[in-house]
C-alpha cells in the first residue's frame, strides 16, 4: 500500500506519518526529512536544495523526484510506504504516477489533512529544537521545563530557519499557489480522503486510520 499525505506546513503530517506506518507496517518516507539530511552531510543534493529550502520554497521537482524514487525502490519499502510531504505539485504527482507505473505500482490513499492558515501559523512558529539530540518542543503545545533549554541535556533550543516567521508565511504562500492543486489531481482520480487536522492528534490519528482500513 502507498499513501500519501498532504497538508500545509504545521497541519501534523510528520506526527500522524509515523504513527500510521507503525499501524500499518509502512516504510515513512519524509522529503523534508530526507532533504534536511542530505543538507547537513552536504551531499550534492543538499546543496542544490539548501538555498530553496532556507528561503521556503519548493525543490526542482526533478531532483525531488530522483530522491524519493530511489527511497521507494529500497528494500525497506518492499512492504508499502507513506510518503510525508511528497508530492507537492502537480508535476510531481505526475511524475510520480507515471514512475510508480513503470515499476507495476500505483498510490492507494491520498489523505488530505485539512487545517486554516492561522492554525498553521501558531503552530509552525512556535517550534523549537534540540540542536543535540533532535528533540522537538513548542512554546504552547509542549514547553521544555525551562525556557530556551532542552529537558534532557540543556542545550540552548534552535528554531529552524523555515520556521522563522517570514519563511513560514512564504511557506504558506507557496502551498496555496502549487501545492493546494494537488486536491483538485487527486479528486479526479477518486483518491483523495479529507481530514480535519485541527482536532487531538489522537482524534486526527483514528480518522486516517479508518481510511487506511478501507484499502
Amino acid at each position: 500500500m502507498i499513501v500519501v499525505l498532504l497538508g500545509p506546513p504545521g497541519a501534523g503530517k510528520g506526527t500522524q506519518a509515523v504513527r500510521i506506518s507503525k499501524t500499518f507496517g509502512l516504510q515513512h518516507l519524509s522529503s523534508g526529512d530526507i532533504l534536511r539530511a542530505e543538507r547537513k552531510e552536504m551531499t550534492e543534493l543538499g546543496r542544490k536544495a539548501q538555498d530553496y529550502m532556507d528561503r521556503g520554497h519548493l525543490v526542482p521537482d526533478d531532483l525531488i523526484l530522483a530522491m524519493m524514487m530511489d527511497r521507494i525502490g529500497r528494500p525497506g519499502a518492499a512492504n508499502g510506504c507513506l510518503l510525508d510531504g511528497f508530492p507537492r505539485t502537480v508535476a510531481q504527482a505526475e511524475g510520480l504516477d507515471k514512475r510508480l507505473s513503470d515499476r507495476g505500482a500505483k498510490i492507494d490513499i491520498v489523505v488530505n489533512m485539512e487545517v486554516d492558515d492561522a492554525e498553521v501559523t501558531r503552530r509552525v512558529t512556535g517550534r523549537w529544537s534540540c540542536p543535540t539530540d533532535g528533540r522537538i518542543y513548542h512554546e504552547m503545545f509542549s514547553p521544555p521545563g525551562k525556557a530556551g533549554m532542552c529537558d534532557d541535556c540543556g542545550t540552548a533550543l534552535t528554531r529552524r530557519k523555515d520556521d522563522e516567521p517570514s519563511v513560514v508565511a512564504q511557506r504558506v504562500k507557496t502551498y496555496h499557489a502549487e501545492t493546494k492543486p494537488l486536491v483538485a489531481y487527486y479528486q479526479s482520480r477518486g483518491l483523495l480522503r479529507p481530514v480535519d487536522a485541527s482536532g487531538t492528534v489522537d482524534a486526527v490519528t483514528v480518522s486516517i486510520e479508518k481510511i487506511c482500513r478501507t484499502k
